[in-house]
């Protein structure tokens, strides 16, 4: 079944503002929260579907790619809490969302921990260089990162500042009496633990760099400056925390012959005078390999051919774009002395003096005609 937009899952238009899709996230969450509808699967599939489209919206690189593409655009990336993750999973990523709601002091529920919370890790930023040809295809490619992962042998103690629970509590005194107030302990960041022992090569949150080969998918027809995420494959988080994603940045490089302008591509194609006259059989390039196109005689210059299909694949839609091919007549700028005499005799041919007719259109009319 087709997924929902994730603005409708919930309920808030394409303008929210990261508050309002927090807050509309949050009650929806707490509505179809499991505590509250035990052994409802159907209550347990919106609370995933809402954490999904929580986890791509609040995502300002995620959220910028899903309103150009749809769900296209995140490719196989997407938020994965309705197949790939668990309730953990999403208790741990966005428990900070609910404050103290189910008794939890910070989390989604008493029995998850208290008020800890899971440090997430940072995102990684990379460049991919594509061809015109990967563009068409799609492709698998492999890159090597260098990130931050979990060091071995770290052990940790309980944060002294919190005693492991993850937040502070404060109590002032105000006219209306005492006032409780929670916020995060600022010494562990809410994990609820620190670095008791650590290796020489890790730093002082367990983190250490280390290089790490990825393979990741390219979906056919992504384009110049498009960014693609892959989950968890970024920095490790702290404290054995979630890790960030790995944001992948599409650059096109530029193909010889070709010129991409979205799906469609167009090409330039040179002809001689006397081919444009005889008319003849020419090769040109697609970004599946070669092609023969007809050019019929009396082909005049900047004629404009139409091969359908043979452009990108469509990314948010099916089929493809199409292949424009300009005839361009191309006039000799010398000629030898026997080529000049030829040319004064077919000079003086009424044939070949210019007489358009009504069907001969000119530049601007083409371009109207290739944009309508």
């Amino acid at each position: 079944m087709d997924k929902r937009d994730y603005y409708e899952v919930l309920g808030i238009s394409k303008g929210a503002s990261e508050a309002e899709i927090k807050k509309a996230y949050r009650k929806m969450a707490l509505k179809y929260h499991p505590d509250k509808n035990p052994g409802d699967s159907e209550a347990e599939d919106k609370f995933k579907e809402a954490a999904e489209a929580y986890e791509i919206l609040s995502d300002a690189n995620k959220k910028a790619r899903y309103d150009q593409y749809g769900h296209a655009g995140l490719g196989g990336n997407a938020g994965g809490f309705g197949g790939g993750m668990n309730m953990d999973d999403i208790f741990n990523q966005f428990g900070d969302v609910f404050g103290g709601a189910f008794g939890g002091g910070g989390s989604f529920g008493g029995s998850r921990g208290g008020g800890q919370r899971v440090v997430r890790g940072t995102n990684l930023r990379v460049k991919m260089k594509l061809t015109l040809e990967e563009v068409a295809e799609g492709v698998t490619k492999k890159i090597k990162v260098n990130k931050l992962v979990n060091a071995d042998g770290v052990t940790y103690k309980t944060c002294a500042t919190c005693n492991g629970s993850g937040r502070i509590t404060r109590v002032a005194q105000t006219f209306l009496g005492a006032m409780q107030t929670q916020s995060t302990c600022n010494v562990c960041q809410g994990a609820g633990k620190m670095i008791d022992q650590k290796p020489a090569d890790a730093d002082n949150q367990g983190l250490k760099r280390q290089e790490e080969v990825i393979e990741i998918d390219i979906p056919a027809g992504v384009e110049e400056g498009m960014q693609l995420s892959v989950t968890g494959k970024g920095n490790a988080g702290p404290f054995n925390g979630i890790p960030g994603d790995l944001i992948v940045v599409i650059e096109e490089q530029a193909h010889e012959e070709l010129r991409r302008d979205g799906e469609h591509l167009h090409y330039e194609a040179f002809v001689n005078f006397v081919d444009a006259v005889l008319g003849e059989s020419i090769e040109i390039p697609t970004v599946s390999g070669k092609a023969k196109i007809k050019v019929e005689p009396g082909t005049q210059s900047g004629k404009m051919l139409r091969l359908k299909g043979k452009g990108l694949p469509i990314l948010q839609g099916y089929g493809h774009g199409d292949l424009f091919v300009h005839i361009n007549v191309w006039t000799p700028k010398k000629v030898s002395k026997e080529e000049k005499e030829m040319l004064e005799k077919l000079k003086k041919s009424e044939n070949f003096k210019p007489s358009p007719g009504q069907n001969e259109k000119g530049f601007f009319q083409r371009m109207k005609d290739m944009f309508q």
